[in-house]
């Protein structure tokens, strides 16, 4: 008998779940950081296998797309996030776990026992628990449907990610362009300032005018220090919204040909049902509703009791006794769950407000953003009208210039002028760009996968 007891006892320890220790060294996770790379062979590998675009996934090629998974490899925020979606799937094992049996083991002794009955009690007994009116099943639909809101969280993080990254990635385009139309201005307005030197050597012209040019260059020099200082900025803030140290970005060119194009229609309705279809915090919402009602429905189910059933055996005074009692059964004299009832039912109503809420968000969202946008794309249509008046004229004062018709000076102040319109238009073009941002993070959808047709920008 013993040994088959060992034997049960062994079989039952052999199933537990044993500790081991997990310390996080805060020196190994800097060593992890500083050696993180764009060339690492598995981030290539991920790259490979998620992007779906083949030409815009070629190897060597960083550009939105690319360093866009390469952030998803390395961001430490995604890595949180799906760490709670972890514990979410692990709710939903827990949820679906029946209730364990409890092994008794009575044991008594009789101290009158009567001349020739032994005076020891002694047996071995059941307390099987069954649930009633399906509450496993609900708590088991309560444990999904959150599970599905964390896994939707894993999309909204991944999207404030990516909207992180191409926010900085604008930036830096927008200051690598205008480093490049400020040099060439500089250069054009250090020709000014020493025809003038030249000009007031001679009493030609006004000292004022002459200080005012060289003001003028100073000006586009220092522009030019800050846009170059915005660069190496940014540069770092791309390397922060990766997830990787800013040495992993020194060799390598980022492609900015997400930002040369434009969408020059959207309709309304569309932008909208992209945003309730596509939104992670909708959709999560929605979740979240379900596993409301799912609580609500297990609440319910628990004014029905559980029952418990102890099959057992008892030796008592020499007697053998077979037992199946039924226990456990909560009588509802005093209530019927009625408070839980009405706690989850009220919860059922926050959640269904919060879900109007965040879809009538989305839609407000939409709608202010294309209207933006659209107000944006007119500016940038203006400034490209504006640039190619500026161009022409100076295309005839370069006609004038070589038949000897106007001065170097002239030719000069206008070609100036021009890098000038050019640099308003570009800062129209970065408008139309934060614009496109801010209407994909409404859809929570790159516009370049949304159907909408896009055309390149040949303002410049």
């Amino acid at each position: 008998m013993k040994p088959r007891f060992y034997l049960i006892i062994l079989v039952l320890l052999s199933g537990c779940a044993t500790y081991h220790a997990q310390p996080v060294s805060p020196a190994a996770l800097m060593n992890d950081f500083e050696v993180r790379s764009l060339d690492n062979p598995e981030l290539r590998r991920y790259i490979a296998a998620h992007c779906g675009d083949s030409n815009n996934c070629a190897p060597g090629t960083w550009n939105l797309n690319t360093l866009t998974l390469a952030a998803f490899y390395f961001s430490p925020a995604l890595d949180v996030a799906r760490a709670q979606h972890g514990i979410s799937e692990a709710a939903i094992q827990s949820a679906g776990q029946y209730p364990n049996p409890a092994l008794q083991l009575p044991l008594g002794y009789t101290s009158n026992a009567k001349s020739g009955q032994s005076p020891y009690t002694y047996g071995l007994g059941l307390d099987i628990p069954i649930e009633t009116a399906g509450k496993r099943g609900y708590r088991m639909a309560q444990a999904r449907q959150l599970s599905n809101a964390a896994r939707f969280n894993i999309g909204n993080v991944a999207w404030q990610v990516r909207s992180r990254l191409r926010g900085h990635m604008l930036n830096l385009y927008a200051a690598t362009r205008r480093v490049r139309l400020l040099e060439q201005q500089i250069v054009t307005q250090q020709q000014i300032a020493a025809m003038l030197d030249k000009r007031l050597a001679v009493g030609a012209t006004s000292a004022p005018e002459d200080s005012q040019a060289h003001i003028a260059l100073a000006r586009n020099q220092v522009d030019v220090a800050h846009a170059q200082q915005q660069m190496q900025d940014e540069r770092a803030q791309i390397a922060a919204a990766i997830g990787v140290p800013v040495a992993a970005l020194a060799q390598i060119k980022i492609d900015f040909n997400t930002f040369e194009r434009v969408y020059p229609a959207i309709p309304d309705d569309e932008a909208r049902r992209q945003a309730v279809l596509n939104r992670a915090d909708v959709l999560a919402a929605l979740s979240e509703y379900e596993a409301s009602q799912a609580t609500l429905q297990l609440e319910i189910s628990r004014q029905y009791p559980d029952i418990h059933i102890g099959p057992g055996y008892t030796f008592d005074a020499g007697a053998h006794k077979f037992l199946l009692p039924i226990s456990g059964i909560t009588l509802p004299l005093f209530n019927q769950n009625q408070g839980q009832i009405a706690e989850a039912g009220a919860r059922r109503k926050e959640m269904a407000a919060r879900v109007n809420a965040v879809q009538a968000q989305a839609i407000n969202d939409t709608d202010r953003t294309v209207q933006n946008y659209r107000t944006a794309l007119e500016g940038l249509r203006l400034a490209e009208s504006l640039l190619s008046a500026q161009q022409l004229q100076l295309q005839d004062l370069q006609k004038t210039y070589q038949a000897g018709e106007t001065d170097r000076l002239t030719l000069a102040i206008a070609q100036h002028v021009l890098y000038t319109q050019e640099l308003v238009h570009q800062d129209a073009l970065v408008q139309v760009q934060q614009d496109i941002g801010q209407l994909e993070d409404a859809m929570q959808r790159p516009l370049s996968t949304a159907g909408f047709p896009a055309v390149p920008n040949t303002g410049d």
